[in-house]
């Protein structure tokens, strides 16, 4: 009972509120790795925003789709060698990112907001933390550093058949109970998406990928920490 209420207590927290967890890794080269994670604040809608655009670009444009027909092909053609006669060096317009090295990019233009430690020499900086409660208690937290966990060694690779992904960050998703326990999956063998209801971004499918951090408990501390 005292768990349950500590639980409750630590999710309905001010954003500002410091929120600790200790979690160990699992179903990894190198099991057993302490982690530990200290959520100073949540992100605002404001700093989440330009992240999430990233995985939801605009459609088309009109223009965009008559630069497909000949006639617009033709021209293109017209005018680029008419460019090419005014002058070299200029170069062509800029290449279009695609949506994950979008969403890197502006993970990496983010506040720090927290921090996550392992066996590595250096922490991880967290550029995105958002939480939601799930039916019976359940706290469901999605957490995003702009760099690999494990990038310089091998204790994070993967043992199992699952493949795993080139992203340069690290997504984690928890799931905390009302107990304190939490099971914690991530991006390193699972990819990610827009999840447009909960607005936030996350794995693919949770329910069905591997858990890489586990814990029998978790605990807050209540402080006002400053950006």
């Amino acid at each position: 009972m005292k768990a349950a209420v500590l639980a409750a207590l630590l999710f309905l927290a001010a954003p500002s509120d410091e929120i600790n967890f200790t979690a160990t890794s699992i179903n990894v080269a190198e099991p057993g790795t302490p982690v530990r994670i200290r959520i100073l604040q949540w992100s605002t809608d404001q700093e989440r925003a330009p992240i999430l655009a990233t995985l939801n670009p605009a459609p088309p444009q009109p223009s965009d789709a008559r630069a497909g027909s000949p006639a617009e092909a033709a021209r293109g053609r017209g005018a680029a060698a008419a460019g090419r006669g005014r002058g070299r060096g200029r170069g062509g317009p800029a290449t279009a990112l695609t949506p994950i090295a979008a969403f890197t990019a502006a993970l990496g233009r983010s506040p720090t907001i927290g921090y996550i430690w392992t066996n590595d020499v250096a922490g991880y900086s967290i550029k995105y933390a958002w939480r939601s409660a799930l039916p019976g208690g359940t706290q469901r937290i999605v957490l995003a550093s702009d760099r690999r966990l494990g990038a310089y060694t091998g204790a994070w690779k993967t043992t199992g058949p699952a493949t795993e992904t080139d992203y340069a960050f690290t997504l984690i998703e928890l799931r905390v109970n009302p107990d304190g326990s939490l099971e914690g999956k991530t991006s390193l063998t699972n990819k990610i998406l827009l999840d447009a209801d909960a607005k936030t971004v996350a794995l693919e499918d949770y329910a069905a990928a591997a858990a890489s951090l586990t814990a029998t408990s978790a605990a807050g501390k209540p402080s006002r920490p400053s950006r």
